[in-house]
C-alpha cells in the first residue's frame, strides 16, 4: 500500500495567493485520488517538529517562519507510483529549475516559497501523512 500513497501540502504563500483550487485541479487531473484533506495552520512548534530533519541546516528557522505565515492544505494522495509521479507533477524544489507546466513553475514565488511540498520517499510519505492524519483517515 505504501507505494500507492504520498503526502503533500499546499504551502502558506500559495494559499495566500489563492492557488488552492488550481493546484487541486492539477492534482486530480494527473490521476491522483485525494484520500484525506484539511486546511490547518502550523504553529512554530509543529512546523519545527515536521521539519526536524532540517534542524541543523541554516535555513531551518526561515523555513519554520514561512510555514507559519498562513494556513496550509495538508493532503494524502493515492495513485500507483504515487511518490515518483507526484514529484514529477510538482517540479524541482527551485521553481527556476522546474519544468514548464509543473505546479512549482506555475505557482511558486521563489525557492523559499515554492508553493507545495511532496514526500520524497514511500517511507516519508507514511511518516508525514501520519503527522497530520489518523490512520483511519488515510486508509
Amino acid at each position: 500500500m505504501a507505494a500507492n500513497i504520498t503526502f503533500s501540502m499546499i504551502k502558506p504563500d500559495a494559499v495566500t495567493d489563492k492557488h488552492n483550487g488550481a493546484i487541486l485541479k492539477m492534482i486530480e487531473e494527473a490521476g491522483f485520488k485525494i484520500k484525506a484533506l484539511k486546511m490547518t495552520k502550523l504553529t512554530d512548534e509543529r512546523a519545527g517538529q515536521f521539519y526536524e530533519v532540517h534542524k541543523e541546516r541554516p535555513f531551518y528557522n526561515d523555513l519554520k517562519a514561512v510555514m507559519c505565515k498562513n494556513h496550509i492544505v495538508a493532503m494524502v494522495l493515492e495513485k500507483e507510483n504515487a511518490v515518483a509521479d507526484f514529484r514529477k507533477l510538482i517540479g524541482a524544489t527551485n521553481p527556476a529549475n522546474a519544468d514548464a507546466g509543473t505546479i512549482r513553475k506555475l505557482f511558486a514565488r521563489s525557492l523559499e516559497s515554492n508553493a507545495i511540498h511532496g514526500s520524497d520517499s514511500d517511507e516519508n510519505a507514511l511518516i508525514e501523512a501520519s503527522f497530520f492524519f489518523a490512520q483511519t483517515e488515510i486508509f
